[in-house]
Formats: C-alpha cells, sequence, structure tokens
C-alpha cells in the first residue's frame, strides 16, 4: 500500500509537478579522469559506481553549500554580470585548513537571479574564474524551497519551535517539501557532473541541503562524503514530529562523516537514530560510530572557529581606525554593551532590552553611563513570526528610552540597517561588554569575533596610539543555548528567559575588576586564536579521510527506493545462497550435517506465534529422516518448548539453551554438557535484573533452566540502552569469579554458564560424526543473529585445521539477512529460508512436480 511518503526520486523532485518551466541544457560536464563517458547530456547509468579507472588524478575537495561564495552585480555599462569573492563566505575561509596544492571546487547556487540566456556564459565564467559550478534555481522553486521549507518549516522545528496553532508557526506543507527534495535533486545533478567519484571528497554543508547525500549515494555508493550542520538540532521529542523525518535521518546516515557543533546536538542526532531505527552507536578509540548496514557513519563534534587573518586584516583598515575614533569621541564617559543579531526571532533581541532595562532599574548609578548599542542584520527569512518580533524590539526600545533617556542620552541605540564590517569590527573594539542572548542558536561566532577585535593589532595600536604593553580586556553574558557557549569557559552563561539573571550578568560584567576581566579575555583569545576556521577545516577532513580510507575494501549493495536508499557494505566474498548451487552439492555428499537456529530462521522474529509452521515441521521431518542428515536445531531457547513445538519430527536432533541440553532424537533422553554444572551465580544475578527490571518500565526477565535473560524491547529506547550497559558493566564485576560470562544481544542482556555456545554445539557434533567413521562431507549451517557467529566461526575454523584423513567438506553458513556476517551466504528472510530446506528435502525423497511448477521454483534462485 502506498503512503504519502513519495517513493520515485525522479517523480518527487518532477520539475512538472511543480508548474514550473525547464531549465537550459546543463553545464558541460568537467572531464577529470581518462575512460570512456556515456550519456554525455545526462545520466542514465544505474550501476552505483564507476566503472572508470582514474589516472594521476590529485584529490579534490568538492564544496557544496547552498550559496556560493561570491557576490554578483550587473555593470551599468556593459550589462555584463560581474562576479567577486565574498570574503566573508565561511566556505571561502576554510581553504585555509588544506595544503595549497589542495583543488577546490564550490557547487552551490547565486544570491542573484541569471536570466535562462544568460546561464551558459555565466557558468563558464564562474568555473573558469573562481572554480565555482553555480546551480541555477527557478525564481518560483527558489522561494518554495529556501523561504518556504527551509525557513518556516525547517529553521523553526531545529530551534525547538512547533506550530501548535496556526497563528504561531506555519503548519507542513507537502508542496514546500517537493520543492525541497526538488532543489536538493537539481545539487546532486551538479556535483554529478563534475565529480571523480573514486578521488573527489565531497563536503556538504548546512540544513538546506540534508538529502542530497541520498542522491550521491544512489549514484555512486563509495562516494566519499561528510556533512555539516551549522544549525542546532533538536532534541527527538521535536524532532520525531517532523511528517519526513525518516527521510531527512537517512540523508545524514548516507555519509562518512555527520559533524555538529556540540555535543547536545550529536546527541539529540543519535537519540532519533536510536529511537526511530534502533541505531546503536559506541566509541571507537575516542571516535562515535553508527553501525549502518554495515557502514560506520562516524559522527564529529566540533565547533567552527573564525578567520583570524580576515579579522585582523579588517582592523587594519584606515576606515576602522577613524570609525573608532569617531565612536570613542561619541561614547566617551560612557560604558558600552554590544550586541550584534540576525532580525530572527530566536536571537532574544527584546529579552536583551528587559534585561537592560531591569538593570537601569535597579543600579541607579549606572544611568546614562551605560549604552547598549545593538546592531541587527537584516532578516534572512521572512513571515509574519519576524516582523511581529521587529515591531516588539522597536517598541521596547522605545520605552526604555523615553523612560531613562533624554534629548543627550539614549540607553537603547538600534543600528538597523547594512553595517560594513570595518564599522563592526570598529564597535568590537570599543565595547566593554558584548552579549550575545539568543533563545536557540547553531554557533554564534559574535563573541569569537567580539574577542579578537578587542585583542586588537599593533598596527591599530599605533594608529590609535594605544601603548604595545597595554592590557587587553573583554566580557562576554552569552546564553547557555548557543553552539559557542560550552567552548567560553570564562563567559557569563545565562538563561535569556531569566530577566533578572541576565540583569545581574550585565551589571557583573561593568563592575568587575579589570584584572579579572584581564584573565578573561586571555583566556578566550587563546582559544580563539588555535581553534579558527583552518583547525576546524583541516581536523573535519582529516577525519573525513579516515572515515572513508575502507570503502574500496568492500562491496556494496543498494537497497531501499526513493530517499529510503541506502547501501549495505558487505565481505567482497558475500553472495546471496542460491538453490540450484546446495541442492547439486547435497546430492553429491554423503554424510550431511545441517544446524539451524530456531527465532528469526524457521519462525519470524515479529511473529507473535511462535510455534513452527505445518511447512516447516514438514519439511525438518523429511530431511531428519534421511539417514545422511543429521540436522540440528540450535537455539537458546529452553528445551520444553523445542520438545513441544518440534515433536512431530522424530529423528530430528535438538541444541536447548544454547547447547547446554543436548537431544539427538526423541527418544533420546537430553545430554547436559559436561564444562560446568555449577549454577549458584544465578542467585546473585537475578535480584540485580529484578532490580533493574522494577527500575526500567517495560523491561522483562526470562528465566530458563541454566540461564537469566534481562530484555528491554519493550523499554525506552535511549534508557533503556543505558540500563543495558549500566547491567552489563555491573553483572561483570559481580561474576568476575564465577563460571559464567555476560552477553548483550539485541535488546537483551544474559547471563549464561561459561564455555556454553552454539558454537560449541556445531563443535561436539562434527566431532561425534567424525568419530564414527563417516566424517561429513556436507555442512550448512543457518542464523539470524550474534550468537549465530559462533556457529559460522567454528564451522570454519573446524574446516580449516590441517587434516589428513578428511576430505574438505562443502560448507554453506548462510546469515538471515543482507547484513554483515562471519557467513559466506545470506538469505533475505524466513521465506528463502524454508524454501532452500524444501529444495533439499525434495533431492531426498524425489517428488515428480509438474513442469509449470518446477520452472516456477527453479527461477526463484537462478
Amino acid at each position: 500500500m502506498e503512503t504519502n511518503s513519495y517513493t520515485n526520486l525522479s517523480d518527487l523532485a518532477n520539475e512538472e509537478l511543480l508548474g514550473i518551466s525547464p531549465t537550459t541544457s546543463a553545464l558541460p560536464r568537467v572531464i577529470r579522469k581518462r575512460g570512456i563517458i556515456s550519456n554525455f547530456d545526462g545520466y542514465s547509468r544505474t550501476d552505483g559506481d564507476s566503472d572508470t579507472t582514474s589516472y594521476g588524478v590529485r584529490e579534490r575537495k568538492i564544496l557544496v553549500a547552498n550559496m556560493l561564495p561570491l557576490q554578483a552585480r550587473r555593470d551599468p555599462h556593459t550589462g555584463k554580470w560581474c562576479f567577486s569573492q565574498d570574503e566573508d563566505s565561511i566556505l571561502l575561509q576554510l581553504k585555509a585548513g588544506f595544503p595549497s596544492d589542495t583543488e577546490i571546487l564550490y557547487v552551490g547556487s547565486l544570491k542573484v537571479e541569471i536570466d535562462a540566456i544568460e546561464q551558459e556564459e555565466v557558468a563558464t565564467k564562474l568555473l573558469e574564474d573562481f572554480n565555482c559550478v553555480p546551480t541555477f534555481i527557478p525564481h518560483d522553486l527558489q522561494k518554495k524551497f529556501y523561504l518556504g521549507f527551509c525557513k518556516q518549516q525547517l529553521w523553526p522545528i531545529f530551534h525547538y519551535m512547533l506550530p501548535m496553532c496556526p497563528d504561531h508557526g506555519d503548519r507542513f506543507d507537502r508542496s514546500l517539501w517537493q520543492a525541497y527534495v526538488s532543489v536538493n535533486k537539481k545539487f546532486a545533478d551538479k556535483v554529478m557532473e563534475v565529480i571523480s567519484p573514486e578521488d573527489d571528497y565531497v563536503w556538504i554543508h548546512d540544513y538546506h541541503l540534508m538529502v542530497l547525500p541520498t542522491f550521491l549515494r544512489k549514484h555512486f555508493n563509495r562516494v566519499k562524503l561528510g556533512f555539516f550542520l551549522h544549525s542546532p538540532f533538536p532534541s527527538s521529542e521535536i524532532y520525531r514530529t517532523l511528517p519526513v523525518r525518516d527521510e531527512i535521518l537517512r540523508g545524514f546516515l548516507n555519509c562518512d562523516l555527520v559533524g555538529f557543533h556540540t555535543f547536545d546536538y550529536a546527541h539529540h542526532f543519535l537519540s532519533c537514530c536510536s529511537r526511530m531505527f534502533g541505531l546503536d552507536y559506541e566509541s571507537r578509540r575516542g571516535y562515535i560510530g553508527l553501525d549502518y548496514f554495515g557502514r560506520t557513519v562516524y559522527i564529529k563534534i566540533l565547533p567552527v572557529g573564525v578567520h583570524m587573518g580576515r579579522l585582523e586584516s579588517v582592523l587594519n583598515l584606515p576606515a576602522t581606525s577613524t570609525k573608532l575614533k569617531e565612536i570613542r569621541e561619541k561614547f566617551k564617559g560612557k560604558k558600552v554593551i554590544l550586541g550584534v543579531d540576525d532580525m530572527d526571532i530566536f536571537k532574544g533581541i527584546s529579552l536583551k532590552f528587559l534585561a537592560l532595562e531591569q538593570l537601569l532599574q535597579q543600579n541607579t548609578q549606572l544611568r546614562r553611563k551605560v549604552v547598549l548599542v545593538q546592531i541587527v542584520n537584516p532578516a534572512r527569512g521572512s513571515g509574519k513570526n519576524v516582523q511581529e518580533e521587529k515591531n516588539e524590539m522597536y517598541l521596547t526600545a522605545q520605552r526604555i528610552n523615553e523612560v531613562y533617556g533624554s534629548e543627550s542620552y539614549k540607553p537603547v541605540i538600534l543600528i538597523d540597517r547594512h553595517v560594513p564590517r570595518y564599522e563592526k569590527s570598529a564597535y568590537y573594539a570599543i565595547a566593554e561588554c558584548c552579549i550575545v542572548n539568543a533563545v536557540r542558536d547553531g554557533m554564534n561566532l559574535i563573541p569569537y569575533k567580539y574577542v579578537v577585535c578587542r585583542q586588537g593589532t599593533s598596527n591599530m595600536d599605533k594608529e590609535m596610539g594605544i601603548a604595545k604593553d597595554t592590557a587587553r580586556t573583554s566580557m562576554l553574558v552569552v546564553s547557555e543555548f548557543i553552539g559557542c557557549s560550552p567552548s567560553l569557559s570564562g563567559a557569563l552563561r545565562v538563561n535569556p528567559w531569566d530577566t533578572d539573571a541576565v540583569s545581574d550578568a550585565l551589571n557583573l560584567a561593568l563592575t568587575i575588576c579589570d584584572i579579572e576581566k584581564q584573565v578573561r579575555h586571555e583566556k578566550h583569545y587563546k582559544y580563539v586564536k588555535t581553534h579558527d576556521v583552518a583547525y576546524w577545516a583541516r581536523s573535519f577532513v582529516q577525519d573525513l579521510e579516515r572515515a572513508c580510507q575502507y570503502h574500496y575494501n568492500k562491496q556494496y549493495y543498494g537497497i531501499g527506493l526513493g530517499l529510503g536508499f541506502r547501501v549495505v557494505s558487505l565481505s567482497p566474498s558475500f553472495c546471496k545462497l542460491a538453490i540450484n548451487c546446495i541442492v547439486s552439492a547435497y546430492k553429491c555428499t554423503k554424510r550431511r550435517a545441517i544446524f539451524l537456529d530456531y527465532d528469526g530462521t524457521l519462525v519470524p522474529k515479529t511473529s507473535i506465534i511462535k510455534t513452527p509452521s505445518p511447512e516447516v515441521l514438514d519439511v525438518l521431518s523429511a530431511l531428519s529422516s534421511d539417514p545422511k542428515n543429521t540436522v540440528f536445531i540450535v537455539s537458546g531457547r529452553g528445551r520444553d518448548s523445542l520438545s513441544k513445538w518440534l515433536a512431530p519430527c522424530e529423528m530430528l536432533s535438538i541444541a536447548a539453551e544454547h547447547g547446554y541440553f543436548i537431544r539427538w532424537n526423541m527418544k533420546d533422553g537430553w545430554d547436559t554438557s559436561s564444562l560446568t554444572a555449577d549454577l549458584d551465580w544465578k542467585n546473585v544475578v537475578e535480584p540485580i535484573m529484578k532490580s533493574y527490571m522494577e527500575a526500567t518500565d517495560g523491561s522483562t526477565i526470562e528465566y530458563k533452566e541454566t540461564a537469566l535473560v534481562w530484555h528491554h524491547q519493550d523499554a525506552d529506547p535511549d534508557f533503556g540502552s543505558c540500563q543495558a550497559k549500566e547491567l552489563l558493566n555491573h553483572l561483570e564485576s559481580v561474576l568476575s569469579n564465577e563460571p559464567a560470562i555476560v552477553l548483550r544481544g539485541q535488546q537483551i542482556v544474559e547471563v549464561k554458564p561459561q564455555g556454553v555456545s552454539k558454537g560449541y554445539v556445531t563443535e561436539k557434533v562434527l566431532s561425534t560424526i567424525t568419530n564414527s567413521n563417516e566424517p561429513a562431507d556436507f555442512i550448512m549451517c543457518i542464523g539470524d543473529d550474534r550468537s549465530d557467529e559462533d556457529m559460522f566461526e567454528s564451522i570454519l575454523s573446524a574446516v580449516s585445521a590441517p587434516s589428513t584423513t578428511c576430505a574438505i567438506p562443502e560448507i554453506f553458513a548462510c546469515t538471515v539477512g543482507c547484513k554483515p556476517s562471519k557467513a559466506k551466504y545470506y538469505l533475505d528472510d524466513v521465506g528463502d529460508v524454508v524454501k532452500i530446506l524444501r529444495g533439499l528435502a525434495d533431492a531426498s525423497c524425489p517428488k515428480v512436480p509438474s513442469p509449470q511448477a518446477h520452472i516456477a521454483f527453479e527461477s526463484t534462485f537462478s
């Protein structure tokens, strides 16, 4: 049954559905390696990987962002477009972290709309002059994409704002989502025009392009792909309200490395992966890794920095010194507090004004001596909320100025216009305190810039007549909800909603002694200088290279449709088990050992009914009745349940509770493992498990004769996983001298006798068969979970052991599900397992099916 989620990428990104006329021909592909490139003007290839070989190609970094690091204007005389680099763009600044010979290619949109007839000429010029590949987005589509989905839906929800009612936030609009996907598809097309997939690294920036990784991974399974999110990532309770949450999260997971500014944002992302997809993560030598279909998705936590050289060069400009002198004279005798914010509903500008109002109200000695200069950058979004925030900001400032100001003094000075960088730098340098009061923000580099400008430069000091050895000071009041807050240990951290606390912090910042200001400033400046944008870029790329170093050691299979696409990373020798292959080997052998798991192999794990189907019982009876066969059901379940469920199969062998109890057929009794008979440790384990069960709602204890299992599949995913780790450590410590082992499986913690495992069962059975002078020449083992990996490993190691008397048997170790395994083969599901077993059973007891049935059966696994 189809849902509202789109399953076909091309349909979802179809421009005709949006009512947009198609654009002109694409930018000619940049050929970066020798070989034959077919389908020059388009992409019809669906094999998932490049089939050409690169020869001496230098590694490139392809940086993809919503906007190119360019400024554009029309020449008033020629009418031609003129372009220049935007030195303030972080995309341009981060190249400082790359080696000088690194080739960088930029992919993104322009800030201006280019007519269709000019696009090809502009694209060629930008590629030649700036190494930029423009993505031309039609105006209507761009509006729906950026102002629509990005700013009205993603931006609020990523900043913890839910559309609880139509008056506060825009409800989800699927047409805007369709535009978002369409633009991401256009970006993917541009990247695919220029990429050398075996050589280039692709680094995608920010929330505008969160499904782009899925498009790229679909075309190039081994693409080296990194993503950095510059905005916050909300808690799972907020993020999971997004109707397209799965599609966006899979976009992240199709990357090799995902970067966040803070641990909070990374933790929220990992929590979503756990709750929505059941993914576990672990720290590996200091790196956080997510196992996703055999691939490891690494998580990077590192805040971005500023470009020191750029800031210092602006400080050295004559215009900056001139402006600094002017501002100093204007505010002579007053203490300047500075705020620099975008016009946005999350920046807390009005809350900042209220804190200043309270400061002036409670501290009469500061009146006429304190000035808050608030620079307001132009709004990037639009909408009713932004306008309401702007109106409130002006009304609050007006009220404060009327109450506490005069004709010659205004406590709040609003600068609501474009402010050149040199003028901002002058304000930074003159301000005794900088306040960033956002209620939620991604990183916010304002505090870093303030610290650098307060440090000044030798040229600026000379121009301003400041002594070289003058002590530098600065004070920061920052919201605890912004990304840079954790890295500024000397700042006064505040809750922006607590007006009293913000007012007290401002008072402390203005009245604290100079020595304290100096110490805080030195601490901040040292951090900002050593953790600049070059450090950030260099660290990210190094981790991306490390994450991609084993790409060509495995084979990749693409699975899933549309935005649910992902790749499975497997061993090169891993393949699906074909029925004709195994039946042929089966017929040519005389002594066979067959090992089968129960749950997830013969009975679906999701099934409520755990008894085997009549077809399974019929197949097992047929196989076990063949005198050439020894068929074992090897399960963690208790012997009573297995005996009852498998009673019709009289010659079937059973190994219960991972092999602690073994029975060769219905007539024989149960043999108990000789490895250990001491189960006194259960008296220690049971009360501990009970305490965790009582503390973890939804968890249960399964009692076995020889084992105890704590299940948490019905508990809260995050809390259950946390409790499982704690229980594992707890039990390991108390059982360190006991003959028991503690294992953590899929949503379980199990304690069982030491030495008992499914691998032990296979070793014992194969040894018994060999000692009967009829060694097995056919071994098949099928299972689906971690405990079955012991069987696969045991069989492979037993066969690889040197032997002069036995021929090497045919081995078929097979896992259920296309996933990483020690087995060489896989089957998709329980249905495929039953079909394989039916094929073997028919080979033991031949039947004469109709020709049509035979053809249909063989074609299933051909």
